[in-house]
């Protein structure tokens, strides 16, 4: 690992999780569950998405997902839900949402010939954000794929969540890659989901804004998307309040732009619950697609917001308290130690279990000192989003909403095309694989 990947000690004395939450009441409260959640979890994952490399200084690191996958097996997390190896989209999947060119050229493309290739005029790879590493389309593939999967888990009723901690990438275009996402996998998982379902609805909590998936579905009702981001002089740049969708989907995509150093309960309490909470009474989706992006978390090193762990957590918690069908896709975050904590967390808290602060051993072990906790905490940043500010935001959120038809009938729009057959049956499972 290079010297800047690896993690640096803490000067602070480690508390446990209620001391902790009593200490500061800033953080949300440990989550805890007497019993184990009777929802059925599907998880997927390929041992060889951790291997591909977007290149050396490339703040984007695949083997986030391996150390997420160790965590998770060492603490016991896969005997307690369906393990299931995504079949790699092909062609034909992608380019229900991607352009022929666009997929062909992924396809071509590789460092060797990548420049000749852009250099055409071409802008299917924009800046130095998304270059054309080694075996760009089978990452593509298992991360698209996983996500295919996972929605036909859902759409089948063989899962009540499904998990694809390698999707996520949200800002990938029908034409071009950006801000390191080449396919836009949660496009293709949503357009799974509304061959079943006659509305879907897409939360992004990553720090930045969704603007790939708001793109596809801008002028849809059958698809309210919303997104809590940090805006400003800030990547991508868009996310406005203002933005709202056209025609159709007029009032359909809801924006919700933060300042810096948002922290817990403001997260919550002012926002995310109250206005999530009134899209779920209001828009009755059959199934809900959450980013969990970590580069909200505190101390990331692309991002600047304040959410502890469990600040993070408690969005996966709320959304599925609705019990309404939950496919869970990855992100941002590129403090990979913390990525790996985050998302390890989440999945046990998917299966109703409260996890052990005190690390198991795992082959990434040495990347969680000093402490080897289960824990990501806020730092002492300041927070810019006023209260008034944040008050403010919620009431015109809640007064745009209120324009909206309740449970808006999709009867007279257009329908998905045929089904992606080869997704099916969600993907093999691992005791498959192994036949």
């Amino acid at each position: 690992m290079s010297s800047d990947d690896e993690p640096g000690p803490s000067s602070r004395r480690h508390l446990s999780l209620n001391q902790q939450a009593e200490a500061d009441p800033d953080v949300l409260a440990p989550i805890t569950s007497s019993h184990y959640s009777s929802k059925r979890v599907h998880y997927y994952h390929s041992p060889l998405i951790g291997s591909f490399s977007y290149g050396y200084g490339h703040p984007m690191k695949p083997y986030r997902m391996r150390m997420t996958h160790s965590l998770v097996t060492a603490y016991g997390l896969d005997k307690c839900m369906v393990m299931r190896e995504p079949k790699e989209a092909d062609k034909v999947d992608m380019t229900r949402f991607h352009s022929d060119e666009y997929v062909d050229f992924l396809e071509r493309v590789n460092p060797e010939n990548g420049q000749a290739l852009t250099g055409q005029g071409s802008r299917f790879l924009v800046g130095e954000d998304c270059p054309p590493f080694p075996s760009v389309f089978q990452f593509c593939s298992l991360s698209s794929g996983g996500s295919i999967s996972a929605a036909s888990s859902l759409n089948s009723g063989a899962a009540d969540v499904a998990v694809n901690w390698a999707g996520g990438l949200h800002h990938a275009k029908k034409r071009e890659a950006s801000g390191f996402c080449y396919t836009n996998d949660i496009v293709l998982g949503i357009l799974e989901l509304l061959r079943v379902h006659p509305r879907v609805l897409y939360i992004d909590v990553d720090i930045h804004h969704g603007d790939g998936v708001e793109e596809a579905f801008y002028s849809t009702n059958r698809v309210l998307s919303v997104s809590f981001h940090k805006f400003g002089d800030f990547f991508p740049g868009t996310g406005d309040v203002r933005d709202v969708g056209i025609g159709e989907g007029k009032g359909y995509a809801v924006n919700v732009p933060l300042r810096d150093g948002v922290g817990d309960d403001a997260y919550h309490r002012l926002l995310f619950e109250p206005v999530i909470r009134r899209i779920m009474e209001w828009y009755r989706p059959g199934a809900v697609v959450l980013q969990c992006g970590a580069d909200s978390l505190a101390g990331d090193k692309l991002g600047c917001f304040n959410l502890s762990m469990r600040g993070h957590a408690a969005c996966v918690s709320f959304l599925q308290s609705f019990n309404v069908p939950l496919m869970c896709v990855g992100g941002g975050g590129y403090t990979v130690r913390n990525v790996a904590r985050t998302w390890t967390y989440e999945t046990a808290l998917l299966l109703g279990r409260e996890p052990d602060e005190d690390l198991p051993f795992n082959e990434y072990m040495q990347w969680f000192g000093p402490e080897y906790k289960l824990d990501v905490r806020p730092t002492s940043m300041e927070n810019l989003n006023t209260e008034a500010y944040l008050e403010g935001l919620r009431s015109r959120l809640i007064d745009n909403l209120r324009t909206l038809p309740f449970a808006p009938s999709v009867q007279m729009q257009p329908t998905p095309g045929q089904a992606i057959n080869a997704h099916a049956e969600g993907g093999m499972s691992a005791d498959e694989d192994e036949e």
